[in-house]
């Protein structure tokens, strides 16, 4: 199904910035492929009910270089899918999942940034309200690995400073071609106060656990202060023009 066009939709709204550098608005709650004319919208997947209800909700974000495999990462964790001829993002794919952590329902509303520089500038105001992130590299590509510490200082420059970071060497899956070693990004991730996990979004290992891990960390925090004000926590601001698909079911304690 492609959708190109916003007035046709009401003010179901998410964004899309293309190549021409035009903006489109196209339909959220599933997982888009974007390319040069709109975006292809799928359904089902664990975030399909619309109605479902939760405890919590947290947002996520994914960051890293083009090409690292973040939107692969979301397919997997969101859907147990991959696409070996998937495209590099444009603007920001958005999806959910729920899962359970000390008996109550967390929902991860994930965005996938687009890694390519000319965008950055776009998607920064997606790192706003994000209480995690998963800021991702590939193992067989040291130039992605040695970019972390920009994206890692530019997301700390627009979120808060108790953000939850997992730190994810990615396509674990090629290590007759890792070019960086295990060790020397688990001792990066230690010095920068992240999580780290290698990741292989085409064999599923180590994904949902690096997504939860991430959860539980916010949901920990959370416990923690209530309030949500001792660890600068917050409740996530809609994007203006997005409708809440779940406002009749939401707790007060949404962050």
């Amino acid at each position: 199904m492609k959708i190109f066009n916003p007035r046709a939709h009401g003010e179901n709204f998410c964004f899309l910035i293309t190549t021409e550098g035009h903006v489109r608005i196209v339909l959220p709650y599933r997982l888009f492929n974007f390319d040069d004319e709109g975006c292809e919208m799928y359904s089902g997947g664990p975030y399909a009910n619309r109605e479902e209800e939760y405890d919590y909700l947290f947002k996520i974000v994914l960051i890293g270089d083009s090409g690292v495999g973040k939107s692969n990462l979301l397919s997997r964790f969101t859907m147990n899918e991959f696409n070996l001829e998937s495209k590099s993002t444009i603007g920001v794919e958005f999806a959910t999942r729920s899962v359970q952590i000390d008996g109550k329902t967390i929902k991860a509303q994930i965005w996938d940034t687009a890694g390519q520089e000319r965008y950055r500038a776009i998607t920064s105001a997606y790192y706003r309200g994000a209480v995690g992130a998963l800021l991702v590299y590939d193992i067989a590509k040291r130039v992605t690995y040695e970019n972390a510490t920009q994206w890692l200082h530019e997301l700390r420059d627009h979120s808060d400073q108790d953000i939850v970071v997992m730190f994810v060497g990615n396509k674990s899956d090629l290590r007759h071609l890792r070019m960086v070693p295990t060790d020397e990004a688990k001792e990066f991730a230690k010095r920068e106060k992240m999580f780290f996990m290698e990741t292989s979004a085409l064999d599923a290992s180590n994904v949902d656990e690096a997504f939860v891990e991430v959860l539980r960390a916010i949901y920990k925090l959370v416990m923690a202060n209530p309030s949500g004000a001792a660890v600068g926590l917050r409740p996530t601001n809609p994007i203006p023009g997005l409708p809440d698909s779940n406002a009749s079911n939401k707790k007060p304690c949404c962050f």
